[in-house]
């Protein structure tokens, strides 16, 4: 299974060993997010012939999210807010001692949903959450005025009619070979 304890380094990899029925409960949460440790331990038994208590299905929750397996958001619907997807153009002339408070910066605003780095001219982006326009304009603002020298440019984009959304089960078989 996987080493006790739980896993409080957000960096690092998840410990896990993958049973399949592990998956199995990962693939079905995925479809829908609020089954019951008992109604998956009825699905594992109707649909893949696997015998498991309701307990021992409510572990291997626990047991994977506290390893970092899975990690659990509440995103709003997004009829409730406006998305915007923002690209940050970093600034080397400044970089070596702004970055560490402007990257915290974007990390740690409650307008964040997720920020993630990559590569090409615009190195951080972010998916941001804003209640309207105006608030994301203040943001942007504010966000120049405390760090401004740590980028050279923000480009951002509306986000709108959100197709989807989710993992969908397929992708999670990977997690476990016999």
């Amino acid at each position: 299974m996987s080493s006790p304890g739980t896993n409080t380094d957000p960096e690092a990899a998840p410990d896990w060993q993958f049973k399949e029925r592990d998956v199995l409960i990962l693939k079905e949460l995925s479809v829908d997010s609020q089954l019951s440790s008992r109604e998956l331990a009825r699905i594992l038994e109707e649909k893949y012939g696997i015998d498991v208590s309701h307990v021992t299905v409510s572990e291997s929750i626990r047991g994977m999210r506290e390893q970092g397996v899975f990690r659990e958001a509440i995103v709003p619907n997004e009829e409730f807010f406006i998305f915007g997807m923002f690209e940050f153009k970093l600034n080397p002339e400044h970089f070596a001692e702004t970055w560490r408070d402007a990257l915290d910066a974007i990390c740690q605003s409650p307008n964040t949903l997720f920020m993630f780095l990559s590569d090409g001219e615009y190195q951080w982006k972010s998916v941001m959450m804003f209640p309207n326009r105006s608030a994301e304009s203040k943001w942007i603002h504010e966000f120049y005025k405390e760090h401004g020298l740590a980028v050279q440019n923000i480009r951002n984009s509306v986000v709108h009619n959100v197709l989807k959304f989710r993992t969908d089960p397929e992708i999670l078989e990977s997690l476990y070979r016999e």
